[in-house]
């Protein structure tokens, strides 16, 4: 039908031929319709498209916003099957089911319904945009409401003694059984899903029981359930993941699997604390169809990201990636090992715990508790005939020191060490008993990076920001009078009222020059070499931090919470 449609809005000079190929072109890029692609691209409105169908069809065509689908008419077409035809099922007339589609004449769609459902099918014709939009707004999964949840409690269903110790394991087994525990559980992980958290955090105190996610890389709080809750919610989310519900003295870690629907599976890393009020539980949400391994869509700029391309497409040596926890260490060590999986490439990772499975890629688990560790792992791959190494983390000497020398033995070694800074990283190298002429012969490139919140694009707006505001951020004097627009998200339904929404990474890439290795030979200070590494063109952790400020994807106050200042 997007062939025809395209050929009869020409003649009827809708669009130009012009815009018809481009819009053929784009729409065979994405997989979407042609007539949803016109659309997207300004060359015809939805209302023009609907109107067109309308009158080519003699069809009656409807305004999807002005109809809400009650519940008996929502179940006689499958979420999916609405999804697979692109319909939306309007209302009920007898034996006759009126439903809206973007392609009346499609009557392969219009048979299989009637199949379904049993109904003669009347087709009313709206834009494909809106029955998308329609479809996701008839089928949306209801708001959790913690009310209805905690409903099902009873002031006598859960009994928590006096001294923890004194409770056991069948009570606590009941206890996690219990339905309304069932569905707060599920509950929290759903949500934390739907609201694009990263983790959750349920904690335990003396007199409140408090559930945190961490969305886009800060705290909010989410709810405080009943705190004679504690034992029932810890039992649960450990049977869920596998742990001894009986062991609350010492700290645990397990993994939950859920299955969402359409092959989507989401990951739960569930780690158990003992604190002096209870089990604190973190769980980290590791979502596989979120992992970008484009290198080019991760942050980068143009100088840096050649810089690390190069150097991950050396025959040997070290690449060392810097930053905290949860800064994106793994996605862009992820990213570059997908880049240099190849058929002719043998990849060994040595990690803890391993987060994503790559195809290609020869993943090992590290288990300290069996002697398994990254020095262990390491000295195990040099006799797998490796090309390319990674190692989750180098936290010692012993590690450091193998790592060494596999890349001044013809292997090229990818890892991650926690330091603030790339300039930072020689030092911590040094303090671990490294000498400093393995340190240059061995290292290629070491990158630091953070992740900063991007500014909400649906409610982004230009605010003004006085000179010493800009000046005390890093801008110089050039900038500033050239003038800097700066923008700021005001809070919308879309970012949860924050202003931001998804997360960008900041780098610093120092590539090791001549002129970097002959000063830490001399012994030279890290802020020597990280003057030495701006003065050499790349930008600090900072200035890239201005760098996304002027264009516009993020804010002052985000780069100042993420970023150090550089000493002038």
């Amino acid at each position: 039908m997007s062939n025809r449609l395209g050929e009869l809005l020409v003649r009827e000079k809708l669009i130009s031929l012009q815009q018809l190929r481009a819009a053929q072109d784009e729409s065979k890029r994405t997989s979407a319709s042609l007539g949803y692609t016109l659309a997207r691209m300004g060359y015809i409105s939805d209302q023009e498209i609907t109107g067109f169908l309308s009158q080519q069809y003699r069809v009656q065509s409807i305004n999807l916003d002005d109809y809400e689908v009650e519940p008996d008419i929502r179940k006689l077409i499958t979420h999916e099957v609405a999804e697979r035809h692109k319909v939306v099922p309007v209302s009920r007339s007898g034996n006759a089911l009126i439903v809206a589609m973007a392609d009346p004449s499609n009557l392969h769609a219009i048979d299989d319904l009637k199949f379904l459902t049993g109904f003669n099918i009347e087709p009313v014709v709206a834009s494909e945009a809106a029955i998308i939009k329609a479809i996701e707004r008839t089928y949306a999964a209801p708001e959790i409401s913690y009310d209805s949840i905690m409903e099902g409690f009873e002031e006598g269903d859960i009994e928590v003694a006096s001294d923890e110790d004194e409770m056991n394991i069948g009570d606590l087994e009941r206890a996690s059984e219990d339905a309304p525990v069932i569905r707060l559980c599920n509950a929290i992980l759903l949500n934390a899903i739907k609201k694009r958290a990263s983790d959750i955090h349920i904690e335990p105190y003396e007199k409140k029981l408090r559930v945190r996610y961490r969305v886009d890389g800060v705290l909010i709080e989410e709810m405080t359930p009943p705190l004679k809750l504690k034992n029932a919610i810890a039992s649960r989310i450990k049977i869920m993941s596998s742990l001894d519900i009986a062991e609350r003295r010492l700290p645990q870690d397990g993994r939950i699997k859920l299955k969402l629907g359409k092959g989507k599976e989401m990951d739960f890393r569930v780690s158990c604390l003992p604190t002096i009020w209870g089990e604190k539980l973190v769980l980290r949400l590791l979502d596989k169809s979120n992992l970008q391994l484009d290198m080019t869509k991760l942050g980068f700029d143009k100088k840096a990201l050649d810089d690390f391309q190069w150097a991950i497409s050396q025959p040997y040596g070290m690449v060392l990636v810097t930053g905290p926890t949860g800064s994106g260490k793994t996605t862009t060590l992820y990213s570059a090992l997908s880049e240099l999986n190849q058929t002719d490439t043998n990849i060994s990772t040595a990690e803890d715990p391993v987060e994503y499975n790559l195809m290609g890629i020869n993943q090992v688990q590290m288990h300290e508790d069996i002697g398994l560790n990254f020095a262990a792992g390491l000295r195990s791959f040099l006799r797998q005939d490796p090309d390319i190494i990674m190692v989750g983390e180098i936290r010692d000497f012993e590690t450091a020191e193998i790592a060494v020398k596999a890349a001044l033995t013809g292997h090229l070694v990818l890892s991650t060490l926690h330091t603030n800074d790339a300039p930072s990283t020689v030092s911590r190298l040094l303090n671990m008993g490294v000498e400093p002429f393995l340190v240059t012969a061995s290292v290629n490139l070491v990158l630091a990076q953070r992740l900063a919140r991007k500014i909400c694009e649906a409610c982004k707006g230009e605010i003004s920001v006085d000179a010493p505001t800009l000046k005390s951020a890093g801008f110089n004097d050039v900038d500033i009078a050239a003038g800097i627009k700066v923008m700021k998200g005001k809070g919308c339904k879309d970012c949860n009222n924050t202003g931001y929404r998804g997360r960008v990474a900041l780098y610093e890439v120092m590539p090791f020059t001549d002129r970097l290795k002959e000063m830490v030979l001399q012994g030279c200070s890290t802020a020597e070499l990280k003057e030495e590494m701006i003065r050499g063109g790349v930008n600090s952790l900072r200035l890239a931090g201005l760098g996304k400020i002027k264009a516009g994807v993020t804010t002052i106050d985000e780069v100042l919470r993420v970023t150090a200042a550089d000493r002038s």
